[in-house]
């Protein structure tokens, strides 16, 4: 029986908006479960009136943090003292950190030298060093889109505007190289982890594509074969047409 990872889930509720909670949970499902739920805030203040109408509902814990002093943040404190504390208990697998605040950076790295993963939450906002202390990092504007169920969440990238993201096209080539065998074909699923470490960030539905084999499919840029294997199951093999 396949494990699944225990997963902490600590919200920065003054960073974060009640209308992605749905999608939230269900993107968190997809890397384990969520046995601790946990947001931080001030809940005397009439702004995070609409975190308190799902939390019951979801079973999401509050957690009451008085700001102290002005222009000092409290929640972020408590939220990183409480996250230092699970980590200890040596209960979990991974954290699910949900903030678009820098000040989570330092928390972030700290747990994965621990050897425990850390899933990123945070919109496009987020500061870069916070994006890439985080072994995987979601915008939250992805899942506000899925939450509003539209067809295409995302403003689908033509092959024409994907090419002239040259970063995006760069991270695609050298993934499939640095995955591929001595004829150029890379294994779809190894060319996905390989970008996975070079980019937190990395997602498809950024681009308006559900999977990494839609994206790559778009760009014109590579060949596409697909594979039946000994156990029925599809294997996705990709190429990059500079290499022919």
């Amino acid at each position: 029986m396949e494990k699944t990872e225990k997963l902490a889930v600590l919200i920065d509720a003054d960073n974060a908006q009640p209308s992605i909670i749905d999608a939230l949970l269900a993107e968190i499902a997809k890397y384990g479960t969520a046995s601790v739920k946990r947001i931080y805030g001030d809940w005397t203040l009439p702004q995070l009136k609409g975190w308190k109408e799902v939390l019951l509902t979801h079973s999401i814990q509050p957690i009451q943090q008085f700001g102290y002093t002005t222009g000092k943040n409290a929640t972020d404190s408590a939220m990183i003292i409480d996250a230092m504390d699970l980590l200890y208990t040596g209960n979990f697998d991974g954290f699910c950190i949900v903030s678009s605040d820098s000040d989570f950076t330092k928390l972030a790295a700290r747990i994965r030298e621990s050897g425990l993963v850390v899933y990123g939450f945070g919109e496009r906002k987020t500061p870069v060093p916070f994006v890439s202390a985080c072994d995987k990092f979601i915008y939250t504007e992805v899942l506000r889109a899925e939450e509003s169920e539209e067809e295409t969440p995302i403003k689908k990238l033509s092959a024409a505007e994907l090419k002239r993201d040259r970063k995006l096209i760069r991270l695609l080539r050298d993934a499939a190289d640095a995955a591929s065998d001595e004829s150029g074909w890379a294994h779809l699923g190894a060319m996905g982890n390989i970008i996975a470490k070079q980019s937190p960030e990395f997602d498809p539905r950024n681009y308006g594509y559900r999977k990494l084999g839609e994206l790559v499919k778009a760009t014109g840029l590579f060949d596409i074969e697909e594979q039946i294997t000994h156990r029925g199951a599809k294997a996705i093999y990709v190429r990059n047409r500079k290499r022919r």
